[in-house]
């Protein structure tokens, strides 16, 4: 049985992407493995492993469009189609020719859901399926939200909601997750999204969740798959989840809808902190309730050696754009 993990351990974890400051080999070592995938305009989007630059060489051109792979550089230029509607079209042709030819096996994992690729912090340049935006490694986008209840007889005062994943799911089956949580799809309001995923999979209602659910923040890291993601390992997830908290009346229960949860559990915070030292939840999870522990004076610079590095990590600096670049500059 591994050791248990620390708090360390679990956001190096979810942010696994190696810092070049502080890890200038490691950094170098795996970006020596990677091609920038750039926008029209040459700003970088993500990374992308080099077989997913020869499978997309691959594509028949009349499919993909022109690609341009500048070796010495290590970028990758593709989709830059005259409008966001034909870039669109064609980053859809592209993963509908790999999922035809099972090219990854993510892509069997189809969603029919459209996520957003930003060219600048506030626009979008195309969208790509969902199961297919990790095999262009560009920025994710998501909605995560903690609900929990007050309980005077417990430590710190409350008890949380922690569901777990369904033991068919196709990725991270039967860990823990956060209470409620989700991608964010092209053009969908962050919060709107939360009220939707609250309702498909915890049946919470939409009036408790209106007048009870507040935003917090928002969560920035560097994930990178094992085979633990119902895909290719190795790929690199730069992701921004916006969080959520919602005090929960003792009559309000959780319970799965959509297929998606197994179960939930009502839990301390001493049984949530025996499933994240375990490596139990789900690694971005792990991270989101990490910061519901920081938020809530659960965790602090008191009782944490590592306090401020966790911290750094949970708010990471992105060099790709979008929203979350829009709300750094406004904060």
């Amino acid at each position: 049985m591994p050791p248990p993990m620390s708090n360390l351990d679990i956001i190096k974890a979810a942010d696994a992407f190696p810092y070049e400051a502080q890890e200038p080999e490691a950094h170098t070592a795996l970006t020596g493995t990677l091609y920038t995938v750039t926008g029209q305009a040459g700003q970088p989007l993500g990374y992308m492993l080099a077989p997913a630059v020869s499978k997309l060489l691959a594509v028949p051109e009349h499919i993909r469009g022109p690609v341009t792979v500048d070796e010495q550089r290590r970028t990758v230029h593709a989709f830059e189609q005259a409008t966001e509607a034909a870039r669109t079209q064609a980053v859809g042709a592209v993963m509908a020719h790999w999922r035809e030819n099972r090219t990854f096996a993510a892509l069997s994992g189809w969603r029919d859901e459209l996520w957003p690729v930003y060219g600048t912090d506030r626009e979008v340049l195309y969208s790509a399926e969902r199961s297919g935006t990790g095999t262009l490694g560009v920025m994710r986008y998501g909605v995560h939200m903690t609900a929990y209840v007050p309980d005077s007889n417990a430590s710190h005062g409350l008890r949380i909601w922690v569901p777990r994943r369904a033991a068919n799911k196709s990725t991270y089956a039967g860990m823990l997750d956060n209470s409620v949580a989700g991608g964010l799809m092209t053009g969908e309001d962050p919060f709107e999204c939360m009220v939707r995923e609250a309702d498909e999979e915890a049946s919470l209602p939409e009036a408790v969740m209106r007048e009870r659910c507040r935003f917090t923040g928002m969560v920035t890291y560097i994930y990178i798959t094992d085979e633990r993601s119902g895909g290719e390992a190795g790929q690199i997830y730069p992701e921004t989840q916006w969080v959520y908290d919602i005090e929960l009346p003792a009559d309000v229960v959780p319970t799965p809808k959509d297929g998606e949860v197994a179960e939930f559990y009502l839990w301390t915070v001493e049984e949530v902190r025996q499933g994240l030292a375990a490596g139990a939840f789900k690694p971005n999870c792990a991270l989101i309730m990490l910061d519901f522990f920081v938020r809530h004076r659960i965790l602090t610079p008191e009782n944490e050696p590592h306090y401020d590095e966790i911290v750094r990590r949970m708010h990471r600096k992105l060099s790709f754009p979008g929203p979350h670049q829009a709300a750094v500059a406004s904060s």
